[in-house]
């Protein structure tokens, strides 16, 4: 009977032929996650959430709330007044939209102007996340596409109720065109963010 590696070992001390054991190759070594692959696939998340972000955006402020003017005699809904609105424009707006055009907007900002927001946070987070290794400085960026997601979806709760307030009232004006406008300037800067994340990185690349 064949002795054990420990037998030998005892019976012929530190001359003992003791078998090597060598664990069995990788069977497709290709599968390996390398950093390459880990880096494509979140560019390929990041190429998807862009469209899809784009798409969001056309669907909502150039097709559906631009198609809610049919219903409010050809006045802007308040979501796409960049500049703001006083009450004078909301007492206005409300005058010519019935409980059913109040009820579809609250509608849209339910789907797509929940939609976008996400998305898009989502998708600035992944693409400064993969762009920028400085913590301080990917955290600093990630603040502007998180800021603007609650101030997005803070605003369509603002607005609804704004709009379903008859008179209106002047503080929920004051806080629904506040939110408006800070939604519109934090969207531009979180693409400013973005685009200074790609462009930092491109450079790093080009320094090494």
């Amino acid at each position: 009977m064949a002795k054990t590696p420990a037998q030998r070992i005892k019976k012929h001390g530190a001359n003992a032929s003791v078998p090597q054991h060598h664990l069995p190759p990788v069977v497709n070594p290709t599968t390996a996650r390398t950093p390459e692959k880990a880096q494509g696939n979140s560019n390929l998340i990041v190429i998807a959430g862009v469209v899809a972000s784009l798409f969001l955006f056309w669907y909502l402020h150039l097709l559906t709330l631009t198609q809610m003017t049919q219903l409010s005699q050809d006045m802007a809904m308040p979501d796409s007044l960049v500049g703001g609105f006083d009450a004078g424009y909301v007492g206005r707006l409300q005058g010519v939209m019935n409980g059913d055009a109040l009820g579809q907007l609250s509608y849209v900002h339910k789907t797509a102007g929940t939609l976008f927001p996400l998305i898009f946070g989502f998708t600035w987070l992944l693409l400064i996340g993969t762009n920028v290794a400085r913590k301080a400085l990917r955290w600093a960026l990630w603040a502007l596409p998180m800021l603007f997601v609650v101030v997005r979806l803070w605003g369509n709760v603002a607005i609804d109720a704004m709009m379903g307030t008859p008179g209106p009232d002047a503080g929920q004006v004051a806080l629904a065109s506040g939110l408006t406008i800070a939604g519109w300037v934090l969207l531009v800067l979180s693409l400013l963010a973005g685009a200074a994340a790609v462009f930092l990185n491109s450079r790093t690349r080009k320094e090494h």
